[in-house]
């Protein structure tokens, strides 16, 4: 069982500064992180678009050990808005920055932030197999997708990895049947918001069922939240975020 490390928080409002990121990213590594979650639209707005990524970039040069980046793309910024973009032009640009901003001539897992109802997801998909036989890619992934997308986009290219919201309180991914999906399948499963997000953080944290076993193990309801996800599938990896040393090691504790 391990945990990766969701990167999103140090490039968000209240994020830490450059240094004290590098350094927490250097402590994750340090304490046997080996998967870091990114996208090119983890920043304020575009007028920063690839900030998280040029982050990971740096701690890359800096360190020798093998760190597997699984980044995304398929939103753009706008004004700090989200906002869908999955025509293929747009996929195989900002793949291209990605790789100058991470610093590598491969990435090993481009996942689809989001199917853009505006584009088919077959055209979406078609480009990421372009890139990937162009060697661009390594491997291909998904987000914020149902078990109907996913064996869709199976079938133009193989998927290595499914990222959706999950955690106690949100089993939605158990009930519409995409952990199902990738236990059957052999694909990785990495639950974003796995200990509750900014909109189940308080839940969690309070949740009297989390907070006795936690009292039992000498252990937070943080932690027994993302010990239950490593037990309860082979295929989980979550992600968890951190922008504070002490909730980087806290997670690691689980």
């Amino acid at each position: 069982p391990c945990i990766g490390l969701g990167a999103w928080p140090l490039s968000q409002p209240n994020r830490p500064s450059e240094k004290e990121a590098l350094y927490l990213l250097h402590q994750a590594v340090d304490r046997g992180v080996r998967l870091i979650d990114t996208a090119d639209a983890y920043c304020l707005s575009d007028v920063e678009f690839h900030h998280n990524e040029r982050l990971i970039g740096q701690l890359l040069r800096e360190t020798s050990e093998r760190i597997v980046v699984a980044t995304k793309g398929g939103f753009c910024r706008p004004n700090g808005d989200w906002v869908e973009n999955g025509r293929p032009e747009h996929l195989r640009a900002t793949c291209e920055a990605s790789l100058r901003a991470l610093g590598v001539g491969q990435i090993d897992i481009y996942q689809l932030h989001a199917p853009d109802p505006e584009v088919p997801l077959e055209e979406s998909m078609g480009a990421l197999a372009r890139l990937k036989e162009q060697g661009k890619i390594a491997q291909i992934g998904l987000s914020n997708v149902s078990v109907e997308q996913i064996e869709l986009a199976q079938r133009i290219v193989p998927i290595a990895s499914v990222q959706n919201r999950c955690n106690p309180l949100d089993r939605s991914a158990w009930s519409d049947g995409v952990v199902g999906w990738c236990e059957q399948n052999n694909v990785c499963f990495l639950p974003y918001s796995p200990v509750g997000g900014a909109e189940e953080r308080h839940e969690i944290a309070t949740h009297p069922v989390l907070c006795q076993v936690g009292a039992q193990l000498r252990a937070s309801p943080q932690q027994v939240a993302l010990a239950w996800l490593l037990h309860i599938s082979p295929v989980m990896i979550p992600i968890p975020g951190a922008s504070k040393l002490k909730n980087l090691y806290s997670s690691i504790g689980a």
